[in-house]
């Protein structure tokens, strides 16, 4: 950066740069933040009629910041998109959220399982104090627009309840989310924008996702929305702990979106994916005939399972939807079936019922400040970027980095072409 230009930039108010941000999401809004630190006029369109509604969203159940494991482990969990995010999270790593939310007035801590929360839990409080303290340092919102694209001149287009809207800017930053939860703005109405102007964007797909499995009416019909707790589930060589939920169609929560990615691609190639579920993870297979070999009498297996090793419930429903009642009193059968169940998993759920997606704009387009190439002056951040992470804070951390990353080479970049600032 130029320091004598951000010296003159300070002391001349006329001079600041008027920089427009698309998308009030936490990548919108970081970058908000951090061009306002350096003086810049920012103004954020977005085409709901507030913001951060994903984020609130994604608090339903617990506002999942960050993780709190080491951050070389951390920086792993984005697999082959690793090397490429590595410079935008050495921006604000994990421990730089905490501090940063410390400072809005939000304790964090961290849970049993390593995952960072707000300790009020909630997205709600977060974000009102984030907006107050954006528009108190001079952030301008602008909800209710729908962005359109680019005139002839490159001024921008917005939809509005009052017809469209042009305004120029000399630089652009978009942070229009991917194509989940549409019902939260991220529609992925973008995508034919940039393609129009020769941007390769990798297709979008449900990522941290459910899936379909033909189940049983009986099935479906008692046990739709049952957790399935503590199973250990293998795919591959990789197994893992957790626990996940029956649906209507098949099966979704945090231990199956730990495997989506990995997952998808099976399906994509070969029309199917097998898991395998050990129902009770911590019996050993000779336990189990050891226990169920045991006499009867009277019960019923159904009974007989319960009493003698706790098998029941969704469980023992799952157990009975795969073994034939010919091959049920087979007692090494049925405790090799208990140990490695196979679901069998057609297809991926809808993309819009998707936590998050993968795919978006290709890194191959943008330079080392995520500026499109064809497109001086038009930076991309958070989600609408290709690359995808696991449930447990990874999704919104990258958010908030790429999100400082662009505010900084947004600045960066008006004030080394010594643009005409409005």
């Amino acid at each position: 950066m130029n320091l004598e230009r951000t010296a003159l930039l300070m002391q001349n108010k006329t001079l600041s740069p008027r920089i427009a941000i698309i998308g009030a999401g936490p990548a919108g809004l970081m970058a908000a933040e951090t061009l306002l630190a350096g003086d810049a006029q920012v103004d954020i369109y977005d085409a709901m009629p507030s913001a951060g509604r994903k984020l609130l969203l994604a608090g339903k159940g617990g506002l999942n910041l960050t993780h709190s494991e080491s951050y070389d482990k951390f920086i792993a969990r984005y697999g082959e998109r690793s090397e490429i995010l590595k410079p935008y999270l050495d921006l604000f790593k994990p421990d730089d959220l905490r501090v940063w939310a410390q400072e809005l007035g939000i304790e964090t801590f961290i849970g049993s399982s390593g995952k960072v929360f707000p300790k009020g839990m909630a997205a709600a409080p977060l974000l009102k104090a984030w907006m107050m303290r954006l528009r108190e340092q001079g952030a301008n919102f602008y909800f209710r627009h729908h962005w359109l694209g680019w005139n002839e001149k490159n001024g921008l287009r917005f939809e509005t309840a009052q017809g469209e809207v042009l305004t120029e800017f000399d630089a652009v930053i978009l942070a229009l989310g991917g194509g989940s939860r549409p019902e939260t703005g991220s529609t992925a109405a973008w995508i034919p924008i940039l393609e129009s102007h020769g941007i390769e964007i990798a297709p979008l797909k449900p990522a941290n996702c459910g899936f379909d499995i033909q189940w049983s009416e009986h099935l479906k019909t008692r046990f739709a929305g049952s957790p399935v707790k503590t199973v250990k589930l293998s795919f591959g060589d990789i197994k893992r702990k957790g626990e996940f939920v029956i649906t209507e169609k098949g099966i979704e929560g945090s231990l199956i979106y730990a495997f989506s990615a990995a997952l998808r691609e099976e399906i994509e190639a070969r029309g199917s994916a097998t898991i395998h579920l050990d129902l009770l993870p911590d019996w050993s297979e000779e336990k189990l005939q050891k226990n169920l070999s045991q006499p009867r009498g009277s019960r019923s297996l159904s009974s007989h399972l319960k009493k003698k090793i706790g098998l029941s419930g969704v469980k023992a429903s799952l157990l009975w939807e795969y073994l034939p009642k010919e091959n049920r009193d087979d007692t090494a059968l049925l405790s090799a079936t208990i140990k490695s169940l196979s679901l069998v998993l057609l297809a991926t759920r809808p993309l819009k019922e998707a936590i998050s997606s993968a795919g978006g704009a290709k890194f191959e387009a943008l330079d080392q400040n995520l500026m499109l190439r064809a497109m001086p002056g038009v930076f991309c951040a958070g989600e609408m970027l290709d690359w995808e992470a696991p449930t447990g804070g990874y999704l919104l951390t990258t958010c908030f980095a790429t999100g400082r990353a662009v505010g900084k080479g947004a600045l960066d970049w008006v004030i080394s072409n010594n643009l005409p600032f409005a």
